[in-house]
């Protein structure tokens, strides 16, 4: 299913020539203190300097930004923006297949998102078990990095069906919706343990593979599935792992450590009993989106937007994601909801730029503005995360980016009718 416009986003290309200086700005650097009257000098594409009274090389040109503020791009970690549909996969074990290859750099999810303030997003494939890899993407429709991350959809033990945050199709309320019989708790049960027999052996059959590799065995068949694995099992590609309730993140927890993978938490709404495990076993966290309701009717109706303040209290590295392809425009207002709920301003930003850069190792070249980092900046009236500001400038690889809208479009044609 995944093979629609790859060549359009993996094709890699050295940066058109881009310098410039933004001057006179307030600049939030988010690897220090906040710069008043500060400049960012940028040069093919890379931040060459950040500070107050820079003088720009001869010829540079020289942006005013007086009275304006410069911030990171945001990155969203866990996206299906330009999927449009086309995410989901048949069959258990996909290791293979890329998010990137389905993403249509023309959908208009990309530059609504873009306008926002949005840079980079993570996409993920989905499906059952594990559906493929994560990619992260720039909004300008280029590829930073084909394969992030490994997804795996942790099994689970479920009765009633389980609902996704977001429907591309329509927004229909659930509950709404078609109704489905509760399956016997020993039924769901006995399916769950079967596929976590099933996601074992693969692994156990992946593990095979590879020493059989390593030692150079003439009778090994290559097998695309299992040559996917061999970062995993080998510790340099991290795995992407849902796992909702308690249950499933303490089983997923179990898993990692028995595989001896590197793992990342996603989607983890009870996170919040196992903050000491978590932590225990430096796992960091992709938080799903802040401005969702309580999991259970009994909870309290700020479960989620307290979740984020309570992670940064415990020491725990974490990340706001959107797990949405039409909503990561919003993804400034979902971190944006956890500030009123104890989080600090500056670590709800983080949660959508830097935070997300070093969840998934590309910390040394995105997520804050420093010197030989990636020019990923936005320009700003004010504090991104409130919804009053406006983005007046975006730059992806230190290139400017056009910030027309379908939206806009439609403001400005009905706005001008007679």
């Amino acid at each position: 299913v995944l093979f629609v416009w790859a060549g359009l986003l993996c094709a890699q290309s050295a940066p058109q020539d881009s310098s410039f200086v933004l001057q006179g700005g307030t600049v939030h650097t988010l690897a220090g203190p906040v710069i008043e009257n500060g400049s960012v000098l940028v040069r093919d594409g890379k931040i060459i300097g950040v500070g107050q009274n820079l003088t720009p090389p001869d010829g540079m040109q020289v942006i005013d930004i007086a009275g304006l503020h410069v911030y990171p791009g945001m990155i969203d970690s866990a996206s299906t923006l330009g999927l449009n549909g086309d995410q989901t996969e048949v069959g258990l074990f996909h290791p293979e297949l890329r998010a990137v290859t389905a993403v249509k750099p023309d959908t208009e999810q990309i530059p609504m998102s873009r306008a926002n303030g949005v840079t980079s997003a993570i996409v993920f494939p989905d499906g059952d078990l594990l559906p493929g890899q994560l990619s992260l993407i720039h909004l300008d429709g280029s590829t930073i990095l084909p394969a992030a991350a490994m997804y795996l959809r942790f099994p689970v033990i479920a009765t009633m069906r389980v609902w996704k945050h977001e429907s591309d199709d329509d927004d229909e309320d659930p509950q709404s919706a078609v109704r489905y019989e509760p399956k016997p708790y020993s039924e769901a049960k006995k399916e769950h343990d079967q596929r976590l027999r099933e996601l074992n052996t693969f692994f156990d059959k992946a593990r095979h593979y590879r020493r059989a590799k390593l030692a150079g065995s003439k009778d090994l068949t290559p097998d695309l599935r299992y040559e996917a694995m061999i970062p995993v099992l080998e510790g340099t590609m991290p795995v992407f792992v849902t796992a909702v309730r308690e249950r499933e993140i303490r089983e997923a927890i179990a898993f990692a450590g028995k595989q001896k993978i590197k793992m990342i938490l996603a989607d983890a709404g009870e996170c919040y009993k196992v903050l000491d495990l978590i932590k225990a076993r430096k796992i960091p966290v992709v938080l799903q989106p802040t401005l969702s309701l309580p999991l259970d009717e009994d909870d309290p109706y700020d479960r989620a937007y307290t979740l984020p303040a309570e992670l940064y209290k415990a020491g725990i590295q974490f990340a706001i994601a959107t797990f949405s392809g039409n909503a990561v425009r919003n993804l400034p207002y979902q971190a944006a909801a956890a500030v009123a709920f104890g989080l600090p301003k500056e670590e709800a930003y983080k949660a959508v730029s830097l935070n997300a850069a070093e969840i998934f190792g590309v910390a040394k070249r995105f997520g804050s503005i420093e010197e030989g980092k990636t020019a990923d900046l936005i320009v700003t009236t004010g504090d991104p995360l409130d919804a009053r500001t406006q983005v007046k400038q975006v730059f992806i690889n230190g290139k400017p980016q056009d910030l027309d809208t379908r939206q806009k479009q439609l403001y400005n044609k009905y706005r001008s009718r007679q």
